[in-house]
């Protein structure tokens, strides 16, 4: 039988058991059988995560599950069908996520968000000052990663431990946007002259933007939206060459050439899905396929996260209940009416 036809078949099975049984209850969940998602800790990746535990746990009765990791483990995990749904997954990224979908161990399903965007900023103060702080523009013609070999640039950005150097603030190990900006740092020849700082969890790495920034220091730094810091705070990305395809995929490999650097590509942002579990779970499939976060809600609830100290539960939480016109689209009437109720 082939993928397609077994789809057909498990479709048609889930909407003879829904009608039956006058329920919401998708068969995958119905056989008892515990959905399991990536426990990604970058916050639009948690609050997501969270929301769509929550709608398929209240909605549609699922045992949910997540586990913890890096981006890598966690999309090889998906790929050995260890978790069912990675669910902000950055396509093209990986050569762990690229592989996979090679082998058919994985398929993108849907729109999570469109919009995002990602690159190397440093805090607009640092270009343009803030009188309002009494803070003066330390490098007013910085504009482009091709300036930050000067001299000049690397002592504004110097690293505490090795002052002779700049840091650039990377992502944590592990997350596939370490890899590039690593990468990066090889192809710009600033792998000399700045330290490739990266740190330990994607807390710390917001803890120290939000630190070097209400203290009015200079910052160099990976970042991307999604998030609450790019709500928050007034940066500027800076320019880079741009985008080809030739030179991303050398940069996007973990054995590529770093003759040369290049932009981010736009960015498509899916839910990674196991295809063995595709294929089982279709009631469960067709709510990712049509559940596309607004990115300006995304923002609006990390930044609820941030300013409140709660966390990604917390926040899915307040989205569920504030904005029922978005994720009642997303689901069957019958689950939505379930959902609400168990808010109450």
């Amino acid at each position: 039988m082939s993928i397609s036809t077994l789809k057909l078949t498990l479709a048609a099975a889930g909407l003879m058991v829904a009608a039956s049984t006058g329920s919401a209850s998708a068969s995958y969940c119905g056989d008892g059988k515990t959905v399991t998602f990536a426990g990604i800790d970058w916050e639009s990746g948690a609050f997501i995560t969270e929301v769509m535990k929550a709608i398929l746990a209240k909605g549609y009765d699922c045992q949910v599950d997540s586990i913890p990791g890096n981006s890598v483990t966690l999309e090889q995990a998906t790929a050995n069908n260890d978790v069912q749904i990675f669910a902000e997954e950055w396509l093209g990224r990986s050569d762990v996520w690229n592989k996979a979908v090679e082998e058919k161990k994985v398929v993108a399903v849907g729109k999570t968000f469109v919009g995002a965007s990602e690159g190397w900023f440093v805090p607009d103060y640092i270009v343009h000052g803030d009188p309002s702080r009494n803070i003066e523009a330390k490098a007013p013609d910085l504009k482009s990663v091709s300036q930050l070999s000067d001299p000049k640039i690397v002592e504004i950005f110097a690293d505490p431990e090795e002052p002779s150097k700049g840091r650039f603030l990377n992502c944590p190990s592990g997350w596939t946007c370490e890899g590039v900006s690593s990468a990066k740092l090889e192809a710009y020849k600033l792998g000399e002259t700045y330290v490739n700082f990266r740190p330990g969890t994607g807390t710390a790495l917001d803890s120290a933007i939000t630190s070097a920034y209400l203290q009015g220091e200079p910052i160099l730094f990976y970042y991307w939206s999604p998030t609450a810091i790019m709500g928050k705070f007034k940066l500027v990305q800076l320019e880079e060459p741009a985008y080809n395809e030739a030179c991303w995929k050398e940069l996007s490999s973990a054995n590529g050439k770093r003759d040369e650097g290049c932009a981010f590509p736009s960015v498509d942002v899916a839910y990674g899905v196991n295809s063995t579990f595709a294929a089982e779970a279709p009631e469960i499939v067709a709510v990712l396929e049509k559940a596309t976060f607004p990115l300006e809600d995304v923002n609006g609830s990390l930044a609820y996260m941030a300013d409140n100290k709660v966390d990604a539960t917390a926040a899915a939480a307040e989205f569920l209940k504030t904005k029922a016109d978005v994720w009642g689209k997303w689901v069957s009437d019958d689950a939505r009416g379930k959902i609400e109720a168990s808010l109450k």
